[in-house]
């Protein structure tokens, strides 16, 4: 009951559900081991009757929001050595959440990579990623840009990086749109080529550390943001 002490109603309504969630999860297993299970009914009553001293309607939705929230993004699953569905024990990746602070910005970067990925990146890139291979994840993703202009500009295989970038999406280049004014174009151009310079070359040359999942997620969101625009140049090169 003491863990539960800093579970107050101010503190579980003024926080954001992730927030709330992970600070719960924090306070019921407290001092805790791997083996520990709970149930949600029973923590919820030993906030009624011991922290909160009563009823508060608007608390107890806030825990209960956050534990669905648990629920959800797979931090706690259904205690199987217990009847009902009610009892929960902490997966790997709660614990992950509880003892590290990197657990939640995973969990959020992860999330980023929800969306439909294009399919040249989709599989490979967010299997990598998922497993925790965050410079590898990201330096495919822009890899697979890279060999994508490579063959719609009719490159050989000798062309690479920034040049080809340039090469290719200059004005009158093999991929420049010629119904884009010649600032686009170039613009374009730079987009391309400051991709793979800064993204993709450095990877390429030496070990990258990506200690922020949510930098390499937000790269692998770019690679597929040229993926798409790639495709608007492809049936003009069929």
């Amino acid at each position: 009951m003491v863990k539960l002490d800093g579970l107050t109603p101010a503190l579980l309504t003024s926080l954001p559900v992730d927030r709330r969630a992970v600070e719960i999860l924090r306070a019921v297993t407290a001092g805790e081991g791997r083996d520990f299970f709970s149930n949600r009914w029973n923590v919820l009553n030993e906030l009624i009757q011991y922290v909160w001293h009563g009823t508060e309607p608007a608390a107890a939705r806030a825990y209960e929001e956050a534990y669905d929230w648990l629920v959800s993004h797979g931090l706690v699953s259904r205690e199987p050595s217990q009847q009902g569905p009610d009892w929960f024990f902490v997966t790997d990746a709660g614990w992950e959440v509880i003892e590290g602070t990197a657990g939640l910005a995973k969990l959020a970067a992860a999330e980023r990579l929800g969306v439909d990925l294009h399919p040249r990146i989709a599989e490979r890139v967010r299997s990598m990623y998922l497993l925790g291979e965050y410079e590898a994840a990201a330096f495919l993703a822009m890899r697979e840009v890279e060999i994508r202009v490579r063959d719609l500009a009719g490159a050989s295989p000798g062309d690479l990086g920034v040049t080809l970038m340039k090469e290719a999406f200059k004005p009158g280049g093999a991929l420049a749109d010629p119904e884009l004014e010649t600032g686009e174009q170039q613009a374009t151009m730079a987009l391309f080529w400051g991709a793979i310079g800064v993204f993709k070359n450095p990877s390429s040359h030496r070990q990258v550390d990506f200690e922020d999942p949510t930098l390499a997620s937000e790269i692998i969101l770019f690679a597929d943001l040229l993926h798409r625009m790639l495709d608007r140049v492809e049936p003009t090169r069929a």
